[in-house]
């Protein structure tokens, strides 16, 4: 699958907004994609759009095929779809499953943990639009890292791929992590979107592009307060999964 040292053959599970952007980034970098699952129509044609050539797989077929598995479904399927892979033995030991999600660390990965694959949790804080303008968006992206101490440098290393940067977050940690990035969500999209129905209300064409200069720099200077940076340095060469210091055991969550 792979195709050098430390290159992996990747499979998706779910052609939402988020799993075929990641996996084209990491394409990006020397990595082989072996499938992705996509069930609605919608979902067919974002995956063929964004990853044009990769094949449509079942679930199972994506699992077994790849070396890295990355989970990007909704949050309330996560934990089933781990459990329910794990009950019918199709993870793998020594495979890396990752999922997206912004609330969950790696205890959701449990199950497949406990069938000898490498937990990590990954996610970017940034808004997708499910189209390629995301991939050059990535590069200003800060990415959550949860992980077990041995693979955490995979993880990060991973994120360094993709273009972003890397922030650790503890496992206790990852809702009050996905709390802050659901209120910066929600407030932003509320906040434009009242802005821009006030001045329509008094008869000004294109409101969205009059207040975008003043959107971007109130929060560019709010961020700068918060101390706003853009690190992207180290973590350059991505250690191969099946070289790991020792071996990870389920016990070690």
């Amino acid at each position: 699958m792979s195709q050098r040292p430390g290159r992996l053959g990747i499979g998706v599970i779910g052609a939402g907004h988020v799993g075929p952007i990641l996996a084209a980034a990491l394409a990006g970098a020397g990595h082989a994609l072996v499938g992705i699952s996509a069930i609605s129509q919608a979902s067919r044609d974002r995956a063929e759009a964004i990853l044009p050539q990769v094949p449509v797989l079942t679930v199972p077929e994506v699992v077994e095929r790849s070396e890295l598995v990355i989970i990007a479904v909704p949050d309330d399927q996560l934990d089933s779809l781990v459990t329910g892979l794990a009950a019918t033995g199709t993870w793998q030991p020594g495979q890396l499953v990752l999922h997206t999600s912004a609330r969950y660390g790696t205890d959701v990965l449990l199950p497949a943990l406990r069938s000898g694959a490498i937990p990590l949790a990954i996610h970017p804080a940034m808004s997708f639009t499910g189209t390629s303008l995301d991939i050059s968006r990535l590069a200003d992206s800060y990415f959550a890292v949860t992980a077990p101490a041995p693979v955490l440098p995979i993880g990060q290393a991973l994120v360094v791929e993709m273009g972003g940067e890397p922030v650790i977050v503890a496992e206790a940690d990852r809702a009050a992590y996905a709390e802050a990035i659901e209120t910066a969500t929600a407030f932003s999209t509320s906040i434009v979107e009242q802005s821009t129905r006030l001045l329509q209300g008094i008869g000004i064409e294109q409101p969205g592009a009059v207040i975008a200069p003043l959107v971007r720099s109130a929060i560019e200077n709010a961020l700068t307060r918060n101390g706003a940076t853009h690190p992207l340095d180290g973590l350059e060469t991505l250690p191969h999964p099946f070289d790991l210091p020792y071996p990870l055991d389920p016990e070690d969550q």
